[in-house]
């Protein structure tokens, strides 16, 4: 087989593994709190932000800059901890790929 042939068949099997890994992704899913859990923040490794949960007690009308701070602080550490993982994940479909040129 030439090699245009074996790159071309790599390419299709890349593709594969991945469109599976992307859709593993889309269900996998992680959890971050803050505030010793008055705000919960579950993110799906695709990226997406699946769900948000606000204890009653967090809820300060006097005080809304801190459970902004609080929201902000668990959906930033979910969403980091999903592209921590989604990264992970997709590196090891290219791991190994020597591109020509």
């Amino acid at each position: 087989m030439s090699s245009i042939g074996k790159l071309m068949k790599q390419a299709a099997k890349m593709q594969q593994q991945m469109e599976k890994v992307q859709a593993d992704l889309a269900a996998k899913t992680v959890e971050a709190t803050s505030g010793g859990g008055a705000v919960k923040a579950i993110a799906k490794c695709d990226g997406s932000l699946a769900s948000l949960k606000i204890d009653k007690g967090a809820v300060d009308p006097e005080d809304v800059e801190m459970l902004e701070d609080l929201v902000l602080t668990a959906v930033n550490s979910a969403l980091a901890q999903a592209k921590e993982i989604s990264n992970a994940e997709m590196g090891r479909v290219t791991q190994g790929i020597g591109m020509p040129g």
